[in-house]
């Protein structure tokens, strides 16, 4: 598992659209001597993670990301590499944050198709349940986490990774980049460092903490889909979806879930997130709105961007210096996000927009 060939192997893989930034450039110098190093330090078990890099981003909210050091992702990759075989098979179908071959936009077209099913193409009425955890990632317990982990794995090398990995305290030994008037963007109750010493907590940025979520939350996909037998539910990272024709057996199952994260994952739901309607109102998921018959492109995603193509415009007006390959790369990124909603009015203005400040 900790092979110098292995290790090299992940670095490569890490390497992959990382090369130009400062850590990777850095390990790259001196890459062979920085494998070795690491591969020492993992057989003898003296491997800790090194200093993280903390920042804020703005959108679409305000939260704290740690970054990993560049050899800390190769040992990341290592690990989730011999988990997946383990925990693909046991994860539910529709489950789609952070696995192979899922993603938001299977998610959205899936959630379209269970709209349709159990209306029967708008010909019943039917209900739809939106959930998710109260500031999930700062929440998890990770004594449970690990527990839950330690119940499938049996090698203890792995097992010492994962502990390794999941009780290291990231709020003791990162360096801050960015502006610090964010951090007061940042609610208390949604920084890691109103739970330090308190055994909660994973940082958002990490390959294992988006591994671990899965592996976290698949207790309470199994119990949806198990125990409480809801045949149409989907979940994305914390936010889930269920759906029935009887709003009253709705009502009851968030009663169920409520009390099932508490007791067995030590959460709880966020109670400003949740709503039951009828489907045919439209159901707020992953940047889009989602009816049985048609997909929209949500308001805010749309006027993100264009508040980005004003900006382009102001700089052209003003002279100023845009870069003309970032604004190109933006507006392919927003249509191919419009791509899976009726959208079509929408990209030809948008077209336009972008013809317009060429042509300027």
């Amino acid at each position: 598992m900790f092979s110098y060939k292995n290790l090299y192997n992940y670095y490569l893989k890490c390497r992959r659209g990382k090369r130009n930034t400062i850590n990777a450039l850095k390990f790259e110098l001196n890459a062979e001597e920085n494998l070795l190093r690491l591969e020492e330090e993992l057989e003898s078990r003296a491997y800790k993670p090194s200093r993280l890099i903390y920042f804020i981003i703005e959108k679409p909210k305000p939260r704290e990301i740690f970054a990993s050091d560049f050899r800390d992702r190769v040992v990341h990759h290592i690990l989730i590499n011999r988990l997946e075989p383990i925990w693909e098979p046991k994860f539910i179908y529709d489950s789609y944050a952070c696995r192979q071959g899922k993603g938001t936009h299977r998610a959205v077209a899936r959630l379209q198709a269970f709209t349709r099913k159990i209306s029967l193409n708008g010909e019943k009425p039917a209900f739809f349940m939106k959930l998710d955890i109260k500031s999930f990632f700062v929440s998890i317990d990770r004594k449970i986490l690990y527990n839950l982990i330690k119940k499938e794995i049996k090698d203890e090398n792995i097992l010492w990774l994962i502990k390794v990995i999941i009780f290291y305290e990231c709020t003791k030994n990162f360096v801050f980049k960015g502006n610090e008037k964010l951090k007061k963007l940042i609610p208390y109750q949604k920084s890691l460092f109103q739970n330090e010493g308190s055994g909660k907590g994973l940082p958002i940025g990490n390959l294992t903490s988006q591994f671990f979520a899965n592996i976290y939350l698949n207790q309470i996909d199994q119990f949806i889909k198990h125990n409480l037998k809801c045949r149409y539910y989907i979940r994305y990272v914390d936010d889930f979806v269920l759906l029935d024709r009887n709003k009253n057996q709705l009502v009851k199952w968030k009663t169920a879930i409520d009390n099932f994260l508490k007791k067995e994952l030590n959460i709880v739901l966020n109670p400003k997130k949740q709503s039951i309607s009828l489907i045919t109102n439209g159901i707020n998921f992953l940047g889009y709105i989602i009816r049985p018959n048609y997909i929209l492109v949500r308001k805010r995603v749309v006027n993100n961007f264009k508040r980005k193509l004003f900006e382009a415009e102001r700089k052209i007006k003003n002279r100023e210096f845009l870069d003309w390959g970032l604004l190109q790369a933006t507006f392919n990124s927003y249509f191919a996000h419009f791509n899976h909603a009726n959208s079509y009015g929408l990209k030809e203005k948008f077209t336009l927009k972008l013809n317009q400040c060429y042509n300027n």
